[in-house]
């Protein structure tokens, strides 16, 4: 029997195709080529380039490894050596890696560090993250930078460069161009703030102490407030107290966007009839935040000795280098000189915006 051909079942099928390929375009990593779905060659290639980021870092003090990391891993891919042979181990660097250097971050923290703050100190920072996130997201719309990525920069911005981009990363629905640019900003104005907060420290009019609190209200990575930090003198350990504090700031905020997003998914639900349920529901918590907050918790009881500590802290450290050259290997310049214009703007406006506010603080408050 000959079968009948049925151009409404063929119409459906293929729309249910087109609705899965785009539900899955955020989040689905690429299909991988043929000959490379081995990890091993791109993970070499990750721990090489490691190495080569701590020495960098050794010869250059003023270099953090992490930035060095991010250089190379954009070197790389636009010198056209990123093949299809490194993609999924790249991949996991990027994005596995990237998420246990997180976790491990946790061990950094404590409780009692807030306590240490003070109230000053405490209202500094929170004036700070929410002025620099609520500010970005809003310069963002008037430059016309996707919400997305307005919203990763913001957050990269605001608490802890790679790091808090990867904690929002999935919350935000943006891919990986998203994720590459709002990197590349951070790790490039985290850097010109080694080079330039200390050369105008004096003509700002702050001590030793009151720069370290600015430098750790305003610069975005860890690594880079340590260096900022200890080109000065007396500056290190306000810097490191201030800094982290903003840390602990990363899980509520990628909480309250998650339970918005979850919200406006729901409102469309309701509005939008059939078409809604393909809209994917954004992690309340994503898991590897939630294990950020356990570490925290473990720390601040006292119970991790404290050789634990400093071998965890070098273990993240190489865990954020070896993904910020796999994140680095997502960073063309032709896609920065694509879409990346309005982006960069948003990025020096939103580096603006956060180191004025942090300076109006420290001075005001006395944190």
């Amino acid at each position: 029997m000959t079968a009948i051909h049925d151009p409404t079942h063929e119409h459906a099928h293929s729309r249910w195709h087109l609705t899965r390929r785009s539900r899955c375009r955020p989040t689905c990593p690429p299909t991988p080529r043929p000959g490379s779905t081995s990890p091993v060659p791109g993970l070499t290639v990750v721990a090489a380039a490691t190495a080569i980021s701590f020495g960098i870092a050794h010869v250059l003090p003023a270099v953090n490894p992490s930035t060095a990391a991010v250089v190379l891993g954009t070197l790389v891919v636009n010198a056209g050596l990123h093949r299809p042979a490194l993609h999924v181990g790249t991949h996991i660097a990027s994005h596995r890696l990237l998420r246990l250097a997180v976790v491990l971050l946790g061990l950094q923290l404590g409780v009692q560090q807030l306590l240490h703050l003070g109230v000053e100190g405490a209202a500094v920072v929170a004036v700070t993250v929410a002025v620099t996130f609520g500010g970005t997201q809003l310069l963002g719309r008037i430059l016309g930078v996707p919400p997305a990525r307005a919203l990763l920069i913001a957050t990269g911005f605001s608490i802890c460069g790679a790091s808090a981009v990867a904690a929002m990363e999935e919350v935000a629905g943006g891919d990986e161009d998203d994720t590459g640019v709002a990197v590349a900003l951070v790790t490039l104005c985290g850097s010109l703030a080694i080079l330039l907060l200390p050369a105008v420290r004096v003509p700002l009019g702050l001590d030793p102490v009151a720069f370290g609190s600015w430098v750790g209200a305003s610069v975005h990575d860890v690594g880079q407030t340590v260096a900022t930090a200890s080109r000065v003198p007396g500056a290190l350990t306000s810097a490191v107290v201030v800094k982290l504090s903003r840390v602990i700031l990363l899980a509520p905020l990628v909480t309250g966007v998650a339970l918005m997003q979850r919200r406006r998914t729901a409102s469309s639900t309701a509005e939008g009839g059939l078409r809604a349920p393909t809209k994917r529901r954004p992690p309340l918590l994503p898991l590897f935040v939630l294990g950020f907050l356990g570490a925290i918790g473990l720390a601040s009881t006292g119970a991790v000795p404290a050789s634990v500590l400093v071998l965890a802290k070098l273990v993240q450290e190489i865990l954020l280098a070896a993904a910020l050259f796999g994140l680095g290997t997502g960073i063309q310049l032709t896609m920065l000189r694509r879409t990346g214009g309005r982006a960069l703007v948003l990025g020096m406006l939103s580096w603006l915006l956060v180191g004025t506010v942090a300076f109006a603080g420290v001075r005001l408050l006395g944190a």
